[in-house]
């Protein structure tokens, strides 16, 4: 018998509660009627509180204890660590603050897409000062270093802290910005376009599949809807949902969304359905995460390779670019301008929008940023980075919904995944045949080795450590900012 054995149980009966919030929150971004959202914030803070009571309970407590005490393999050994962990973790947060967190995110999510809609942080603000004032009751709850933000950072990135985030950053900041100035200028000069389309939205929805199918998301397991904000999120075992919006004048920004949701979908199938509800059978976090959308996205998605496939297949969905050749529709791709919006950024400038966000993030937290003057810090911080100034909220500090979700701690990790996507793909790339298979648009073989590399190890081991084990190195920012330059400056 499995030394987890005694533990699945109880793990599928809270991942039960979990995933039915899962569902609840995924019918509130796609479909639900506005007027409901009074009563799914009440159903949503039902469901967090019975999962954090299992997960808390002493029948928990006292399964993770006997599985310690029975695992003969690493792996049993390290989900049983892992699970040890997460429990004391959570025992420290009280089940009436998980079930007022539930309830004030679901409240949250409807008022910033309000506020967003009409640009208006005011409405926004009282219920940005209430998230951050729960946000500091977690990390007191939890504990710290150094600074609240550790603690709010360590619930998507295991391992991470402010001050080895903060000091990463600021080493690769004048390298990204001189990157971003020099490919936006040189992108300027080339004025890049494609045709004005229209580009209807069946016809991308058509294209999208096709691509989505030939990375390998099994639609049996899987599906894609429409959403304000392209988001990926399990809902069980072989039930995973993707979204992205669309542009009816440029079908790459649902495309290169679809991508990139495609690369969190295929590590969640490339999980162990077994073990799902432990460490064993989940993501290990957000970081790594990232790497697999960022990896597709943009090393697979945005490359010439590519585009000698797929280019006829699109030229066949969209009739207008008929007349375009490839070299003009690859600078189409290529192009680099600084933007206001972060997820219709180009590479060269993306991380820049991370820098930004982590430190007035972290100036919230800490107390050093009033709330009330996060707009006016947000449009000098982004003019420093680009030379732009928002013209309004929602092009600004309101774009995102990561905060009315309580993300705060959530940022740096897409930035991270930009870091451990270049090395991942750098290291799949020196195997020969994997080179050859993407260079001739074949995807079969890299997903196989990012399964037997990252997906494999689930949550047993340290984001750190896999990148470590798939790559022979220590995670940095060499290979992404040597990507960088290779793409866009050469």
């Amino acid at each position: 018998m499995s030394a987890t054995a005694p533990i699945k149980p109880i793990a599928a009966e809270a991942a039960c509660y979990s995933t039915a919030a899962a569902i609840l929150s995924w019918d509130q971004e796609t479909r639900m009627p506005p007027e409901a959202a009074r009563w799914r914030a009440n159903q949503l803070a039902t469901l967090s509180g019975k999962a954090h009571e299992l997960q808390t309970s002493a029948d928990w407590r006292d399964a993770i204890e006997s599985a310690l005490a029975s695992a003969s393999s690493p792996r049993e050994q390290a989900n049983a660590r892992e699970m040890k962990r997460r429990f004391e973790r959570a025992s420290k947060i009280p089940t009436e603050l998980v079930k007022r967190e539930a309830a004030l995110t679901s409240r949250a999510k409807g008022v910033w897409a309000a506020a967003r809609e009409a640009s208006d942080f005011p409405r926004f603000a009282p219920v940005l000062e209430e998230l951050i004032g729960l946000a500091r009751e977690k990390a007191e709850c939890w504990g710290y270093p150094d600074e609240p933000y550790d603690a709010l950072l360590e619930t998507y990135e295991r391992g991470a802290t402010t001050a080895l985030i903060g000091g990463l950053f600021d080493q690769v900041r004048p390298q990204l910005r001189e990157i971003a100035t020099a490919a936006t200028r040189r992108s300027a000069e080339q004025q890049p376009t494609i045709p004005e389309g229209p580009y209807p939205v069946a016809a991308q929805q058509a294209f999208n599949r096709e691509v989505a199918e030939a990375l390998g998301f099994r639609f049996s397991a899987g599906r894609i809807d429409s959403s304000a904000h392209p988001f990926c999120t399990t809902l069980g075992p072989s039930d995973i949902r993707l979204t992205t919006r669309y542009d009816e004048a440029d079908f790459t920004s649902s495309l290169f969304g679809v991508m990139h949701e495609v690369g969190h979908g295929l590590y969640e199938q490339g999980l162990a359905d077994d073990d799902f509800g432990t460490p064993a059978g989940e993501s290990v976090s957000l970081g790594i995460h990232e790497s697999q959308s960022r990896l597709w996205e943009n090393h697979i998605g945005r490359s010439r390779a590519f585009w000698e496939k797929w280019y006829p297949r699109a030229q066949a969905h969209f009739p207008c670019l008929a007349s375009l050749p490839l070299d003009a529709f690859m600078r189409h791709v290529l192009r680099s301008e600084f933007s206001f919006i972060r997820v219709e950024a180009d590479e060269a400038t993306y991380d820049l929008h991370i820098l930004l966000r982590f430190d007035l993030e972290r100036q919230l937290v800490n107390g050093s940023l009033a709330v009330a003057d996060l707009p006016d810090a947000w449009n000098e911080a982004f003019g420093a980075l680009s030379g732009l100034c928002p013209p309004d909220d929602r092009r600004g500090c309101l774009q995102d919904i990561h905060w009315s979700m309580g993300g705060l701690g959530y940022f740096p990790t897409y930035t991270l995944g930009n870091l451990h996507a270049a090395q991942l793909f750098a290291a799949s790339q020196a195997v020969p045949e994997i080179a050859d298979s993407v260079k001739s648009a074949d995807y079969a073989p890299l997903l196989d080795w990012l399964q037997k590399h990252v997906h494999c190890h689930g949550a047993t081991i340290e984001p750190a450590e896999i990148i470590r084990l798939a790559t022979g190195r220590e995670p940095s920012a060499e290979a992404h900012l040597q990507h960088l330059r290779d793409r866009y400056l050469t």
